[in-house]
């Protein structure tokens, strides 16, 4: 997984005219975060001010291209010609366009977007056992609270991309691919619990491997490899198999090493959380809340009265 992250990145005079990957003039942003992970590319962008910017990316094969607002309040009109289309999005509205026409855009105001670049071999490789992918609807403006729900979990990734996991990052990714294709696509993919499962030697091996890496740090294609499978297919036999993700299956094994290390030894909230491979105490004490219902302070008095 490549990481990059630059907050408030304003770019100096010499290269006030140049542009990103998406077409944004970069001396406009205020934050440009990327993220490559599973082979998606996730970016948030934002930009302050009452000014008018400019977008433009020439029509290539790249592609779909996800945005999701952040905010209230951007407006932006899609130039096609000499027509104008003119369009609002409320916090949480999206767009979905191809990256195989021109695209120019005039952006009216501050905005903050989550975007995910989709390569169309992803979108394939997701819809495989299911139809031939022909494309996605394209559409602009148009309020979808589970893109919204998906881009608010990615966010905390593409802010300190260093700590982001990659099995989370990849499962987020696949997630949001099986959405698009269901819901803009017209593709019915496999739903939990009734597709395959894995093999007994193929689920030993992938929990093997995502011991070895208890952090986090090794991606789906990856354990898939190992399995003689694809990503998304790994993804729900694993599913189907233990009924979880292999990020929350990875999670629960931390809180249990942990549980026991509260309940057997004396030692400090941070250390147990740093050989538990925890981003830090506040992380662990998170995620053993969410999956205990109490906090690893209160679980070792209650545990040892």
């Amino acid at each position: 997984m490549q990481a990059i992250s630059t907050d408030s990145a304003i770019a100096p005079p010499a290269a006030a005219r140049a542009t990103d990957s998406l077409g944004c003039l970069a001396s406009k942003l205020h934050k440009d975060q990327e993220l490559h992970g599973g082979g998606l590319s996730f970016y948030r962008k934002h930009a302050d001010g009452a000014h008018t910017s400019q977008v433009a990316t020439p029509a290539s094969q790249r592609g779909f291209l996800v945005g999701i607002s952040m905010a209230e309040g951007h407006r932006r009109s899609i130039l096609r010609g000499k027509q104008a289309s003119r369009h609002e999005f409320s916090r949480g509205a999206v767009y979905v366009r191809d990256f195989a026409e021109d695209y120019r855009a005039d952006l009216h105001g501050p905005f903050d977007f989550l975007l995910c670049e989709l390569p169309t071999a992803f979108l394939e490789q997701v819809g495989a056992d299911a139809v031939r992918v022909r494309g996605l609807k394209t559409v602009t403006g148009q309020p979808d609270p589970v893109l919204a729900h998906l881009a608010q979990a990615l966010a905390p990734s593409l802010a300190q991309p260093r700590q982001a996991s990659m099995l989370f990052v990849d499962q987020l990714g696949t997630a949001i691919g099986t959405y698009l294709l269901q819901h803009y696509g017209g593709v019915a993919v496999a739903t939990q619990g009734k597709g395959p499962r894995l093999s007994r030697v193929h689920e030993a091996r992938a929990k093997q491997m995502l011991m070895h890496k208890a952090k986090g740090n090794i991606s789906v294609a990856e354990i898939a490899a190992e399995c003689n499978m694809s990503g998304s297919y790994f993804l729900r036999a694993f599913r189907a198999s233990t009924g979880h993700t292999p990020h929350q299956w990875l999670l629960q094994q931390r809180v249990q090493q942990a549980r026991e290390l509260l309940l057997y030894s004396e030692l400090p909230l941070a250390e147990i959380a740093m050989i538990c491979n925890f981003a830090d105490q506040s992380h662990f004490s998170r995620v053993f809340s969410q999956l205990t219902g109490a906090s690893p302070g209160n679980w070792r008095r209650n545990a040892q009265a």
